[in-house]
């Protein structure tokens, strides 16, 4: 059975950091690119975050480019999200996201979400 466990959400004030955390089925773990979604209060979709695409190297939503650092710990089978800088538009619940090459993307599988609250 796959499982995917966010941890790491919370209450920040803006200017300030966060570390999510994905912990995954090392099964989906290792076939995966492995990403993150978000989805803000009022808002019917999730949008992407970050993720890894084909050859390991990651892709960031322009919006979180240059504040926000996607990583992976291949032995702890685990891939984190850095948020620096956060402003309130980032509070949303966000979602760990695992793919499944080569097929169709309602096959993903998705964890349950942590809130994240920017907030002063």
């Amino acid at each position: 059975q796959v499982r995917l466990v966010e941890s790491g959400g919370g209450l920040v004030q803006p200017g300030g950091s966060l570390r999510l955390a994905c912990l995954a089925t090392r099964t989906i773990f290792t076939i995966s690119p492995m990403g993150w979604y978000r989805q803000a209060p009022g808002k019917q979709q999730r949008e992407f975050v970050a993720a890894f695409v084909d050859g390991g190297s990651p892709n960031y939503a322009g919006s979180v480019k240059g504040r926000f650092t996607i990583s992976r710990d291949n032995e702890k089978s685990t891939v984190y999200l850095q948020m620096n800088s956060l402003r309130p538009e980032d509070t949303a619940v966000y979602y760990c996201n695992a793919p499944l090459p080569g097929a169709p993307r309602d096959k993903d599988y998705w964890g349950e979400g942590t809130l994240v609250t920017v907030s002063s």
